[in-house]
């Protein structure tokens, strides 16, 4: 039984998408709610990314409802940028700031703690190293800290995983465990598992 506070459900009903001139999906339907996650599988170029930057506000359907509740979701971009958190392919990490100064931006918004954030990715202690210098796997562990600093209840991942070692592959399973305890869902686009329990797959292409 949802509490108070819980979101909403996201549900989509007959969806259709076009990369360039090319229609990659449509007529998808699947449906959301509270605390859970959806993995989006298929080969390369079937439509994972193309559906997350949908699902994100990104790029409008060219057929189809997306609805938040029962509410349009996309009616009011702002509204719903602030109810997502999007981790592409790319880390969007800053070279020449430090691991912390990365994320201090994204915390002024969200009010979320850096430490913290740091901390449940194993990233403490390199904290003030330029992110220059950091490998690509811990480069990939900053950008998904980022998810730490909000309480945005949709997540949208694109790989979430590349380049984490198994110890690393733990923490984030414990990141998405906590999120979706607390009424948070996850829509995951991936080529291998992910340390999520329960999950449901869409399978694209």
């Amino acid at each position: 039984m949802p509490t108070a506070g819980t979101p909403p459900g996201l549900t989509a009903e007959a969806l259709a998408a076009f990369r360039g001139e090319r229609l990659v999906f449509r007529d998808l339907d699947f449906a959301l709610a509270p605390g859970d996650a959806l993995v989006l599988a298929g080969p390369n170029g079937s439509g994972k990314s193309t559906l997350l930057r949908l699902l994100a506000g990104l790029v409008r359907p060219a057929a189809g409802r997306l609805l938040w509740g029962a509410e349009d979701a996309l009616a009011d971009l702002p509204v719903h940028a602030a109810r997502v958190a999007y981790v592409g392919h790319q880390d969007a990490v800053k070279p020449g700031l430090t691991a912390a100064e990365n994320l201090r931006f994204a915390a002024t918004l969200t009010g979320g703690a850096v430490v913290d954030a740091l901390t449940t990715l194993g990233l403490q202690h390199l904290a003030d190293l330029p992110a220059r210098m950091l490998s690509a796997g811990q480069k990939r562990r900053l950008a998904l800290a980022r998810l730490a600093l909000g309480t945005a209840p949709l997540w949208l991942l694109d790989e979430p995983t590349l380049g984490l070692d198994t110890a690393s592959i733990g923490r984030f399973g414990t990141l998405l465990a906590a999120h979706r305890v607390r009424g948070g869902m996850v829509v995951a686009a991936t080529h291998v598992p992910l340390p999520l329990s329960g999950t449901r797959e869409l399978r694209l292409g």
